[in-house]
């Protein structure tokens, strides 16, 4: 088992289909390419961005797969595909999803409580999960938004922790303090923090974040890299960049992923306005408009921000 991930940025792959609706392989392999071009440190697959709710078990399955073959080997790649309701479902599809191939396995942390039910829930289904799920893979938690959020808080890392079996959290709290106390509470051990918020990213790193992952990599995942790599050696330009990458991710109120896809056509990439989750239709010209906007600054920011 894989005790840690490097630190870096983890673009929260979306997944491209067919015009029949179908997923696009060509696509996804394109897209994988393009993030490691631009010197991503993995990626995060099957999560809410690959609209994971809205595949079946068997997609989710082969979309883990694929999304390894085409990294290969050259970055870890960390797979969710976790939204089945009862525990027993939840662990059977944890040892499919484990059995991919993949180098961390990245439970939501919706799926072991309800909206309504304690902490103390959650860490007896965690313990019940666990005894039951014995196979040799890294772990992590994501925060997924959908179908409600749930944050950990110190208690449940320090909790998580001591069971030695994670080293991964997507935070998505948009908190600075609330994701510093998370990395006290995980201090001398292998769990890292990853924040998905761009507003906050500066001020996280300072604190201890390990990285970005978010769905803002598909539009400039190079600038992301360049902040996660530079911003204790160049305060300067961290600053400069973080009122960026900060104003520009009010972009993600938009008509996501159609709007992520839209700026990955602007970049070359042959991705269809797919989406099983939303409907492409209501990506408005206004909202073209916006992106293409967004992907000229974003051009500008790249070249000053090279290394």
């Amino acid at each position: 088992m894989k005790q840690t991930i490097p630190d870096g940025v983890y673009p929260t792959l979306i997944t491209p289909y067919e015009e029949d609706g179908s997923i696009d392989w060509n696509a996804l392999e394109a897209l994988i390419e393009w993030h490691i071009a631009r010197g991503v440190a993995g990626f995060f697959a099957v999560c809410q961005s690959s609209e994971m709710f809205h595949l079946t078990l068997r997609e989710r399955l082969e979309l883990a797969r694929m999304s390894i073959k085409f990294a290969q080997g050259r970055v870890p790649v960390l797979v969710s595909g976790h939204v089945a309701d009862t525990l027993y479902d939840q662990i059977e599809e944890a040892k499919m999803m484990a059995d991919t191939g993949a180098d961390a396995l990245i439970l939501v942390t919706n799926r072991l409580a309800g909206r309504y039910e304690s902490d103390d829930i959650l860490k007896r289904n965690l313990e019940a999960f666990l005894t039951a799920f014995q196979n040799d893979i890294l772990l992590g938690f994501y925060e997924c938004p959908a179908p409600y959020k749930r944050l950990l808080n110190a208690d449940l890392v320090q909790f998580i922790v001591k069971t030695r079996r994670f080293g991964f959290l997507k935070d998505t709290s948009c908190r600075v303090g609330d994701m510093q106390a998370k990395i006290e509470a995980a201090k001398g051990s292998n769990f890292k923090l990853f924040n998905a918020n761009a507003a906050t990213l500066l001020a996280s790193l300072q604190k201890g974040a390990a990285g970005y992952s978010g769905i803002m990599t598909h539009f400039h995942s190079d600038l992301y890299v360049w902040m996660c790599k530079h911003w204790n050696d160049q305060p300067d330009g961290a600053l400069e960049l973080q009122d960026f990458l900060g104003l520009t991710s009010v972009i993600e109120y938009q008509i996501y992923p159609i709007n992520a896809m839209y700026a990955l056509q602007r970049e070359g990439l042959p991705i269809n306005l797919v989406s099983r989750r939303v409907d492409a239709q209501q990506f408005t010209e206004s909202m073209r408009l916006e992106v293409e906007q967004l992907m000229g600054l974003s051009h500008r920011f790249s070249e000053a921000y090279r290394d």
